[in-house]
């Protein structure tokens, strides 16, 4: 065989190959739930206030109400990474000594558009309160509960979000709230795609004691209708790195 027919042969094969490689982003990943609880605060029973005939009382009333508008979601996350064909079948896999990447929730059935995620648009979020009949005034309104914009830089599914740039929490530790600064833990930030979507981001630790001192992976909060029957579902995915 000569040079020149070995050059086109190598040629014709390196031209199939580059035609039958796909190259594929980091995708989150709709993930396996294995253990699910759900549970609510009791309401408080009924103080006893007794006073005699003909007295006059001054009260200062001080509770703690449950809030309906929100839902939380906390937990521990597991995998691996894997190199799988169409039908996941693994040739080979990589087990994680430390779990990092992000869980993703949003209420959109639609996957989002994964290659271009970028902070909320408050006006995006503006929408989200309108479908979830939320004043927008409220205290506990989606914009003025992420009315701050703390974060540390991440990557969201191959897109970098710079420090501090989105609407961004952090949810509670010990039952208290953290001190605003980019190092805290359990950040929860407010991305969306090309198409609008709201999606609720908390990037993950590791074993981190949470709100009430178990140790978490994640803790999220993520908006709901109060004013409906019907439960507002979320589509979880979990994106590892």
């Amino acid at each position: 065989m000569t040079n020149k027919i070995i050059n086109r042969f190598i040629v014709i094969f390196l031209l199939v190959l580059t035609l039958t490689t796909v190259s594929f982003a980091n995708i989150p990943t709709g993930p396996t739930i294995t253990y699910n609880t759900s549970e609510t605060i009791n309401p408080t029973p009924s103080t006893l206030i007794n006073t005699s005939g003909g007295s006059f009382t001054t009260l200062l009333l001080n509770m703690s109400s449950q809030n309906y508008r929100w839902k939380a979601y906390v937990g521990n996350v597991s995998g691996k990474l894997t190199l799988d064909d169409s039908g996941n079948k693994t040739i080979y896999d990589w087990q994680f000594s430390v779990i990092t990447g992000n869980v993703y929730a949003t209420r959109n059935s639609t996957n989002p558009d994964w290659s271009n995620i970028s902070c909320a648009n408050r006006n995006s979020v503006y929408g989200e309160e309108t479908y979830l009949n939320i004043n927008t005034t409220k205290e506990d309104s989606i914009n003025t509960t992420f009315r701050n914009s703390v974060h540390k830089t991440f990557y969201a599914a191959n897109n970098l979000i710079q420090n501090s740039t989105c609407p961004a929490i952090a949810t509670y530790v010990n039952d208290s709230s953290q001190s605003s600064g980019e190092n805290a833990v359990f950040q929860e930030v407010l991305l969306e795609d090309t198409n609008g979507i709201l999606i609720y981001t908390t990037i993950i630790e590791n074993n981190v004691l949470g709100f009430d001192l178990n140790p978490y992976d994640f803790q999220m909060i993520v908006a709901d209708d109060e004013s409906t029957d019907v439960v507002t579902p979320y589509y979880f995915y979990v994106e590892l790195s």
